[in-house]
């Protein structure tokens, strides 16, 4: 796999727990991506929110996660695409899902 990332991504072995927006740990370098079958990109904001999250396996996205914030820094929305299914998750201004 030598194709060429897309700039300004953050690369992660895996994610915890259940909640959204998912929790990337383990962080690795694009360098080690040849080495790797499966792993997670993300983009951040300056605030250091998710934006994006790609779940590539095979040099393919297998499943992405777009999120939005409030202006407090309360998840807004989660965008989830999986398996050419979209499905948009809202929360309100305290963070519960609507």
């Amino acid at each position: 796999m030598n194709q060429q990332q897309p700039a300004g991504f953050l690369y992660f072995v895996s994610y915890s727990g259940v909640k959204l927006p998912l929790k990337l740990v383990n962080e690795i370098t694009e360098d080690s991506l040849n080495n790797r079958n499966t792993y997670y990109r993300s983009r951040f904001d300056a605030q250091n929110r998710m934006q994006l999250c790609q779940k590539i396996v095979y040099g393919e996205v297998e499943s992405e996660h777009q999120y939005q914030y409030y202006e407090s820094g309360v998840l807004k929305s989660a965008q989830i695409t999986e398996d050419d299914e979209i499905r948009e998750i809202r929360f309100n201004e305290s963070g519960e899902m609507m």
